[in-house]
């Protein structure tokens, strides 16, 4: 069953695919001689987690390319037969921290209590007792706000809406394998959620600092730091377009440009100037939410 879930974590489906039942009706493994192998060379390789990693990751199953012609998707609709590589969105965890690694506030420090991040204000106070450590709220500031979503504390009756968006379970129960959905909310928290707007912000910030001196340098850097790869012409034309009309959208209300740049907690820099940092922010917004970003 470790085995199963590792690949299940690498490939988005285990070989077994109802990973949380084993039994008579569970579904049968897909390619059980490969289950089997595996199995075996984790127990005697002394149940090394990180060796069989290493070992999914480097095999010739993950790293084929995840496009898929017609005829692979009519015979082959959940890549059963691993014809391509894995594709999938990413859990909620991996979304926030992929937003925290990009714009450079991840904390990355290991070990130590949890930590609370951005929610809404009052969000326990309809489920908390009121003598309890736990009836209010209370955000935490600094480093806290930026480290690894592991550490986020949970209150399974009120989870965090953000992580819960993307199918976070509440953790009121063990869940072996979560749903993964497609939601018009999930792309509203990306644009909104005082987390993605500030990670945005820092990203549009590494953008005019490192991109390069042009708009087609730093588009081009962006779309490498967010999705992987350089942008196609076209995709670049659709970013400078959009950039353009950012940047007059600021030019003519600078307010909006500072009440943009003043979400989150941590201080922008003055060294940047509002209006072009306003208009980059608005477009590494824009790159976070594409499907590229939430999808291995």
């Amino acid at each position: 069953m470790t085995v199963n879930r590792i690949w299940q974590q690498h490939f988005g489906t285990g070989l077994v695919r109802t990973s949380e039942d084993f039994g008579f009706q569970g579904e049968w493994p897909s390619h059980p001689e490969l289950l089997d192998w595996l199995a075996a060379e984790f127990v005697q390789s002394g149940w090394n987690v990180k060796a069989l990693h290493r070992r999914i990751v480097l095999s010739a199953a993950f790293r084929r390319s995840s496009a898929v012609t017609p005829e692979q998707l009519l015979e082959d609709p959940d890549n059963r037969l691993l014809a391509r590589g894995p594709r999938y969105r990413l859990d909620a965890e991996s979304i926030r921290d992929a937003a925290l690694v990009t714009s450079g506030l991840l904390v990355e420090t290991i070990g130590g209590p949890g930590v609370k991040p951005y929610q809404p204000e009052g969000l326990w106070e309809a489920v908390g007792y009121t003598d309890s450590n736990t009836a209010k709220f209370r955000r935490d500031d600094g480093d806290a706000l930026h480290r690894r979503s592991l550490y986020t504390f949970w209150k399974r009756t009120s989870p965090p809406p953000s992580l819960a968006t993307f199918d976070a379970p509440s953790r009121e129960a063990c869940v072996v394998r979560r749903s993964r959905t497609n939601t018009p909310l999930q792309a509203l928290a990306l644009m909104n959620d005082v987390q993605f707007v500030e990670a945005s912000r820092h990203l549009a910030a590494r953008i005019l600092r490192e991109g390069g001196p042009t708009d087609a340098d730093r588009l081009t850097y962006g779309f490498r730091l967010t999705v992987g790869r350089a942008p196609e012409a076209d995709e670049l034309a659709v970013l400078t377009t959009v950039l353009a009309s950012h940047r007059a959208d600021f030019a003519a209300d600078p307010a909006s440009a500072k009440q943009l740049l003043g979400v989150g907690a941590t201080d922008r820099s003055d060294s940047l100037d509002p209006t072009e940092h306003a208009a980059f922010t608005l477009l590494a917004s824009l790159l976070m939410n594409t499907d590229a970003f939430v999808t291995k």
